[in-house]
């Protein structure tokens, strides 16, 4: 085995010593949770924000994190987009609970900006191969009858710079282009059924209003089962930067197909074979052959503790091993989780609910003894696909591609608790 990390590289197996392959279920704190000693906010004194008032409801006519949580951001990598107008951010995955992700934190990708479009003459047209040409304005989508569905949303780049080797130390930009929310609206078949779909059409274009005019081509029978044409994220109105006022959620299909600021569906029959579905988001083949039409993500999964970003601060003792899985095939139904570099694995506890094409949390105790130690976790879905490791991605998928990689990510702890981004090779 061979463990290759930026810049850091490592041959010997020996690097395991003294890890075991299950981790201990200690149930005590470590010493250092104890009181803590010192400060004149800390026990047995009286802190001074109980001794005074605080603002006032009026003051905050809506809510802002706290001002100690302002580390808990969107991050991008400079160099990564040539402009910040077609570039991406990445959501802080390690700093999150729950499997929700906040509307202000999910990741951003766009490739004209976000345009500022005003609600009142948005306009969603749906022609083509139907039989009633519709034009729908927001106040009438919102007339429809509503779905809420709690859905992930991947960009099928995710994780893409690491195909030749790791590349980022850390959890947020080796995996932070996926996020999970409650998206409100109106199922997209229901929209199809008052144009009326002609017996012909087996495809249909999507586009949205942006700068960049982002269109895809997404088989009819896909329209017709779950995609929503939603409004609302998170109980309020989408964001901006997720495509307000109106985008498309295509459940369990790379992100690029989930259009924002969504303007118009025409329905054809066949493909349409723009920018986006040729010379982008194609998976390069090591003959020189791109397939085309990847739409479904496989299943992923990256443990956010310990990771580069959260390392193990106290020493030696017992910690607790979290993170997230995801599956555009459906529910998460087992997490496993190898400590010492995929030798041997134990499965972890999946934390309610665990929702079809949603992110799933799982979590596994660990009492670490001080050794060095190789973490991965392991998804499988219902459907029985099992998480890859970057070898088995690579002997199909070769090393030229950018999309689609969901390999098993492994962390090395280090004896001091810091943590790197390493690939087993």
């Amino acid at each position: 085995m061979r463990v290759a990390a930026p810049p850091l590289r490592s041959s010997r197996r020996g690097l395991l010593a003294g890890v075991g392959a299950a981790a201990a279920t200690a149930g005590l704190l470590h010493p250092r949770l104890a009181l803590a000693k010192g400060g004149e906010n800390l026990p047995p004194n009286v802190p001074e924000w109980t001794r005074m008032l605080g603002a006032g409801v009026s003051e905050k006519p809506y809510g802002n994190p706290s001002p100690f949580e302002k580390h808990v951001v969107r991050r991008n990598v400079e160099w990564l987009t040539a402009t910040e107008q077609s570039s991406v951010s990445f959501t802080p995955l390690p700093d999150l609970e729950g499997i929700v992700t906040p509307s202000g934190l999910c990741f951003e990708r766009h490739h004209a900006g976000v345009p500022e479009i005003d609600p009142q003459q948005h306009r969603l047209i749906i022609h083509g191969m139907v039989d009633r040409p519709l034009i729908f304005t927001m106040d009438d989508l919102v007339r429809f009858p509503s779905v809420s569905r709690i859905l992930f949303l991947e960009c099928p780049a995710n994780g893409g710079m690491e195909w030749k080797g790791a590349q980022m130390n850390g959890c947020q930009f080796t995996h932070g282009m996926v996020h999970c929310c409650e998206w409100t609206g109106v199922k997209l078949s229901t929209l199809l059924a008052e144009a009326g779909v002609r017996p012909e059409a087996k495809w249909m274009l999507v586009e949205g209003a942006d700068g960049a005019v982002m269109t895809r081509s997404i088989p009819l029978a896909k329209a017709m089962d779950d995609c929503i044409v939603c409004y609302a994220q998170n109980g309020e109105r989408i964001r901006p930067e997720q495509g307000y006022p109106v985008r498309l959620m295509v459940p369990g299909w790379e992100g690029n197909v989930n259009v924002k600021w969504l303007r118009r569906i025409k329905l054809g029959d066949r493909p349409w074979q723009h920018r986006e579905e040729t010379s982008k988001y194609t998976d390069l083949m090591p003959d020189g052959k791109a397939r085309q039409f990847t739409f479904v993500l496989d299943a992923n999964s990256v443990v956010t503790f310990p990771c580069p970003e959260k390392p193990l601060k106290f020493g030696k003792g017992f910690y607790e091993i979290r993170g997230l899985a995801w599956s555009g095939r459906g529910r998460i139904k087992r997490v496993d989780v190898s400590l010492d570099g995929g030798d041997n694995w134990q499965s972890a506890q999946l934390q309610e609910p665990v929702l079809s094409q949603a992110l799933t949390r799982f979590r596994l105790p660990w009492t670490w003894d001080g050794a060095p130690a190789l973490v991965q976790s392991r998804a499988i879905d219902e459907s029985g696909y099992v998480q890859p490791t970057i070898d088995q991605l690579r002997a199909v998928r070769g090393v030229n591609s950018i999309y689609h990689k969901n390999a098993q990510q492994t962390w090395r702890v280090n004896p001091d608790g810091t943590v790197n981004n390493v690939q087993i090779l």
